[in-house]
């Protein structure tokens, strides 16, 4: 929908999704596929989340933290998925142009708010490994909560610089964002003055909140292995490793499927590909990470066969 102005201009005040226009004839059947990882991905992470409530046994740090990413991980696919699926059944499925600025901002903040749990968490993992008789003392309820409160309120604090900067930009040429989503690239293209602020900003922000918790991460993880490794006996080893694995395959699900969408520069990308590689991130990785953190954690797995067996019908 476009707005004519007196100089007439005419202003966008809505986008067209073209999504996966182009797959002639199988949008219902991808569509009945992405509803049920995105059913799983939801019964996933609401299950984590009523089963660390649920068992004081898990009313620890890395269970606390888990439940805040199970949580994070709903919001996270629902700002993207539900609007996606409506591409798959209309022909050219409109957003607001606000709601488009709601989508950006959300998933943008979901995202950053990822990459701080992600260092938090493994953190929490290296203090438990490496520096097992001061860990109690030092992860306490309080600071738990302060670094939750703190990963959340740097994601959406960090986001609205570029929310900002990139809908100040006018647009009135074309509304068609050829993506499922209102994604950085995307938008920007459509844009009728020069981004180069606007790119420049959000890289150098994107770069920060990645970066930084991506090598604190590295960090953490090289002091875990290194502590490991100098255990005496195998069951110690395998032990020790357990209790992080899973959390070391998330971290690298997320970074490998983020940086391989957003590492290369947008120009040399087909925006299939593209589309495909952000499904990686935006839909298959939420929906792994629940059964990751399920199947390989003994804890949760005890914890929610005692919970099926109190309530059996």
């Amino acid at each position: 929908m476009f707005i004519i102005l007196q100089n007439n201009q005419s202003v966008i005040t809505e986008f067209i999704l073209l999504g996966f226009g182009n797959l002639y004839g199988l949008q219902i059947l991808f569509f009945m596929i992405l509803l049920a990882i995105y059913m799983l991905t939801l019964s996933g992470n609401i299950l984590i989340l009523i089963t660390v409530a649920a068992t004081r046994t898990l009313h620890t740090p890395m269970y606390f933290f888990l439940g805040n990413f199970s949580f994070l991980e709903i919001w996270y696919t629902t700002s993207i998925v539900p609007k996606m699926l409506r591409t798959f059944l209309t022909v050219h499925e409109a957003i607001s142009l606000s709601g488009c600025i709601a989508q950006f901002y959300f998933f943008g903040s979901m995202a950053v708010t990822e990459c701080c749990l992600l260092a938090v968490m493994s953190y929490d993992r290296y203090l438990a490994i490496c520096n097992p008789l001061r860990y109690t003392s030092i992860m306490n309820v309080k600071v738990c909560f302060q670094m939750a409160a703190g990963s959340w309120i740097s994601g959406f604090l960090l986001s609205i610089p570029p929310i900002v900067l990139i809908f100040r930009l006018p647009f009135y040429v074309s509304n068609e964002i050829d993506h499922f989503f209102c994604d950085f690239a995307p938008v920007l293209k459509l844009s009728c003055a020069d981004p180069h602020v606007a790119e420049v900003t959000t890289f150098t922000l994107a770069g920060m909140v990645t970066i930084v918790p991506f090598f604190l991460t590295i960090a953490s993880y090289a002091k875990i292995i290194s502590t490991i490794l100098r255990i005496p006996s195998a069951k110690g080893k395998q032990k020790a490793f357990s209790t992080c694995s899973s959390h070391l395959i998330v971290v690298t699900l997320f970074y490998g499927t983020l940086g391989t969408v957003y590492a290369a520069p947008s120009a040399k990308q087909s925006p299939v590909l593209n589309k495909l590689l952000s499904l990686l991130y935006t839909v298959i990785t939420p929906m792994i990470n629940p059964v990751i953190y399920s199947l390989r954690n003994k804890e949760v797995k005890d914890a929610l066969r005692k919970i099926i067996c109190k309530n059996p019908g």
